[in-house]
């Protein structure tokens, strides 16, 4: 049995996630917190989680409930989950985490400190994404450099950070996969008069709207034909049910940063 605790207790994903620890056989919640001052901080877990009382409260630090844990996971936001990653770099113990929106520096020292510990870091947890990722690589190889290539991402309108974490990922393979740069081949939009568009682009839409959990479509357009390749997220427990799969894994793993293609085995492996 895997001892996890949950950072970001009130939030969408940190609510879904302790649902399913609650009902996982492998799995165990033995707490979950919050950032200072947050108005859940103090409140039983089950309830803040729409599950009713379960004797647990919501602590405001991370010190305060990492003891004797295997797993921290946590989906916030990337100054929160910098900080949680520091502490975490001091104690040893695992870390998922699903975090979109870490760039630049922060990134930087995320990556360096997760090496550290034993570390899972995807910017989507949900299975049938992973195997997306696998898809259009392979698809990239057979294509070439022939299609247009688009990404059109959609998601809820409170999503703060665009184009999203997926997106992004989906568009670095298509970038690595066809000898492109996306720091300067990608495309984030259009208007007026922009002229034809270039070989080598690669656009990426984003659409914010409702209470879309999440969508991404990746198409390839070449001459008379189009295909397209579309993941829709109908709720969140898809991706709370792969970090709890990245949870049960890393415990088992030496000390470095891994992602989902590492926990589903996706990865080609390298005869040297």
């Amino acid at each position: 049995m895997v001892t996890a605790v949950v950072a970001g207790a009130a939030g969408r994903m940190g609510g879904r996630i302790i649902h399913m620890i609650r009902e996982s056989e492998e799995v165990k919640l033995l707490g979950a917190f919050e950032k200072p001052g947050h108005s859940a901080i103090g409140n039983d877990v089950g309830e803040v989680a729409g599950l009713g009382k379960i004797g647990m409260d919501v602590k405001a630090d991370i010190s305060e409930v990492m003891e004797g844990a295997d797993v921290l996971i946590d989906f916030t936001t990337p100054e929160s989950t910098l900080n949680n990653i520091r502490f975490m770099a001091k104690t040893g113990q695992a870390m998922v985490i699903g975090t979109t929106g870490i760039t630049g520096e922060e990134e930087k020292e995320l990556r360096r400190l997760a090496q550290r510990i034993r570390c899972v870091m995807s910017p989507n947890m949900s299975v049938g994404v992973n195997v997306l990722f696998k898809i259009i690589e392979d698809m990239c190889r057979i294509l070439g450099k022939d299609y247009d290539m688009e990404i059109i991402e959609a998601h809820h309108r409170l999503k703060k950070d665009a184009p999203s974490g997926t997106a992004m990922r989906l568009a670095q393979i298509l970038a690595d996969s066809t000898g492109r740069n996306l720091g300067s081949d990608a495309v984030y939009q259009r208007k007026g008069y922009i002229g034809v568009r270039k070989d080598e682009e690669i656009g990426i839409q984003s659409i914010r709207a409702g209470d879309i959990v999440g969508e991404h479509t990746v198409v390839f357009a070449g001459t008379g034909e189009r295909v397209e390749i579309i993941h829709r997220a109908h709720s969140r427990d898809n991706f709370a049910r792969g970090a709890l799969l990245a949870s049960t894994w890393v415990v088992r793993q030496p000390n470095g940063l891994y992602d989902m293609q590492d926990v589903l085995g996706l990865k080609e492996k390298k005869n040297f």
